[in-house]
């Protein structure tokens, strides 16, 4: 059954139509015509978020629950619907598509068992002592309570599961806080459908109308609004340094500053220890071929820097990455503005002193081939721009002189989501070393493995320190991503009738 979007905003359970329009722009297939955000609709939806927050900040878990898998419901029910569109807009093939709505799905279904066990709430209790010298104790509990309204902002590499009804989506809602959502102009129709899913739980479930809101296009006015908005509470975004930086700002600039959790990319380099170099060099060459091209290489996780040491091993592991790479063909990528970043990070990449082309390709509007360039340690500690993302199937392989330059180049990163260590059992020493550095800079280190993937789970952690997030504490993958939209409250000699039912 084929799916027309309507183009219309979600308001607080109303559908709703805006006086300007914009046309989506699919890798394939038809285009269609959006309205276009404003602050006033911003507004509205904000009202109606604070106005749902009264009544939905006191349901149970159990009801919010329900609520969660029942958007999981709403979601698979269109499944067939979701595919073609997001195939159409985003240039992903369908079984792409078809994960992440699985992934999507089970994460807010994750949220819900997560709710149900209560572990998150956090809660103690210190018993009065009334007879404790010099000074008596009072009764004093503590609970995790959600913050308000939550403004999100879809990713554009991710139409389902970073976007409308995606983590940092399921996350606040799980906690308590109504969403006000800012689509990815991106994908709108993919965004229309799974609203729709959203608000059919919504009606379902008996929850507040105003628990969920879409606000589709527009321009950085609608963004500055939503994020300066007094009704707004915290931000979660997912999306480039530059557009996350500036957001960050305006969130500190308001009048009553707000958290923002902004997952802003990185370039997760992986260190090649000399024993598992030798030992396999070949097979990490192509593991890392695929993991550099999954999804034209569009994955905030896309493994971008190579480090080795420069030797014979070094050479063939390059020789083999290049032979690796070579058959893949052009890839489709998000959007036509991401390709352009694409070229330009090449070239700025192809333009800096000491940089050897290794593989090189040909690739226009909305294509992606794969590159690979190498460089040496010195240059790359003389030339920060090195280290900076380029979104795309691109890798740098970093050739040290030895393991104390190795270390160094650990110790120049800026902060990452994540960084690897491929060694085996003669690499211990050097991986004990690299080890302190690499969880200082990092989020997530792994051994002998690719970062693409991410495990939504308990012990994910999706953030690291800036600039791969702006919240170094925080995470937006898995079940500790809650913890973002909820803060402690203490209650002192407060009357059992008058706490929150999960404190009586």
């Amino acid at each position: 059954m084929n799916f027309t979007p309507h183009g219309k905003h979600l308001i607080a359970g109303n559908w709703v139509a805006g006086e300007r329009r914009f046309h989506s722009e699919p890798a394939h297939g038809p285009a269609h015509e959006f309205s276009v955000g404003t602050p006033e609709l911003v507004d509205l939806a904000c009202k109606g978020a604070e106005e749902a927050y009264a009544s939905y900040a006191l349901t149970t878990r159990e009801q919010r629950a329900v609520f969660l898998d029942t958007i999981a419901d709403e979601i698979e029910a269109r499944g067939a619907q979701i595919t073609e569109i997001g195939c159409q807009e985003t240039g992903l093939p369908e079984a792409r598509l078809v994960g992440e709505r699985g992934r999507t799905s089970a994460q807010l279904r994750l949220f819900a068992r997560h709710i149900r066990a209560g572990d998150y709430l956090d809660r103690r209790h210190d018993e009065a002592l009334p007879e404790r010298q010099p000074l008596p104790r009072p009764d004093i509990r503590m609970l995790q309570r959600p913050i308000g309204p939550v403004a999100v902002f879809g990713a554009s590499n991710f139409p389902l599961a970073f976007s409308t009804a995606g983590g940092d989506t399921a996350a606040a809602l799980a906690a308590g806080c109504p969403v006000v959502v800012k689509g990815h102009s991106a994908h709108p129709g993919t965004g229309e459908i799974v609203a729709e899913a959203v608000l059919a739980a919504v009606v379902k479930t008996g929850m507040h109308a105003g628990v969920f809101s879409l606000i589709q296009g527009g321009k950085r006015d609608v963004g500055t609004s939503l994020v300066q908005h007094p009704l707004i509470r915290a931000v979660g975004f997912t999306g480039s340094l530059a557009g996350g930086r500036a957001l960050f700002d305006l969130c500190a600039s308001r009048e009553q500053p707000i958290p923002f959790f902004g997952e802003l990319g990185s370039v997760n380099p992986m260190f090649l220890l000399p024993a598992a170099l030798k030992a396999r060099g070949g097979e990490i060459a192509r593991g890392w071929a695929g993991s550099l091209t999954l999804g034209a290489g569009q994955f905030c996780t896309n493994p971008g820097i190579a480090v080795v040491i420069a030797g014979p091993q070094a050479d063939a592991f390059i020789e083999a990455t290049s032979a690796a790479l070579a058959p893949m063909g052009a890839q489709t990528m998000l959007t036509d503005g991401i390709a352009a970043a694409y070229r330009a990070g090449r070239d700025r990449v192809a333009g800096t002193k000491g940089v050897q082309e290794v593989l090189t390709s040909m690739c226009d509007l909305r294509h992606a081939t794969p590159y690979l360039f190498a460089t040496s340690g010195k240059e790359w500690l003389a030339n920060e721009v090195l280290g900076e993302e380029v979104f795309g199937p691109l890798g740098l392989v970093v050739r040290v002189a030895d393991a104390e330059e190795m270390m160094a180049i650990a110790r120049s990163l800026q902060g990452q989501l994540t960084c690897t260590l491929h060694l085996d059992e003669a690499d211990t020493a050097l991986g004990q070393r690299l080890m302190p550095l690499l969880e200082r800079k990092a989020g997530r280190v792994l051994a002998n493995g690719f970062p693409t993937g991410v495990e939504v789970c308990d012990a994910m952690v999706h953030g690291g320190p800036y600039p791969a997030s702006t919240n170094f504490g925080a995470t937006s993958v898995g079940t500790l991503s809650i913890r973002r939209f909820l803060r402690p409250v203490s209650y002192q000699n407060m009357p059992l009738a008058l706490l929150p039912g999960d404190l009586r």
